[in-house]
């Protein structure tokens, strides 16, 4: 699995705008359910943003749903720092990740 970590900071306007666009994909993919992908936000306290995705051969499976593509339709303008996006390895998990097949406890 490839992951990506990517990172950007949002100005205080945008921070509940960019909240709800989340969990709107969060949404789309409770009801798609692709196995292919693995995602993961957190919100920090000085209101930035950070993505974790892991994805098989490719993201399209997360890029290519409609919550997706309005998430990130204004996302340039609700941005205060750019995004900066890494390739990462997992190099420890300790019941943070679900394993193939197990639940994400929410």
């Amino acid at each position: 699995m490839n992951y990506n970590l990517i990172r950007y900071g949002v100005k205080d306007a945008g921070i509940a705008e960019n909240r709800t666009l989340v969990a709107k994909v969060f949404e789309a993919l409770d009801e798609t359910e692709p196995q292919s992908v693995r995602y993961l936000v957190l919100e920090l306290e000085n209101g930035e943003f950070v993505h974790i995705v892991g994805y098989e051969e490719d993201s399209s499976a997360l890029t290519g749903l409609e919550a997706f593509k309005a998430f990130g339709a204004d996302h340039a303008a609700r941005r205060s720092t750019p995004l900066a996006r890494s390739a990462a390895k997992i190099v420890g998990n300790y019941h943070m990740l679900a394993n193939a097949g197990e639940a994400v406890p929410t």
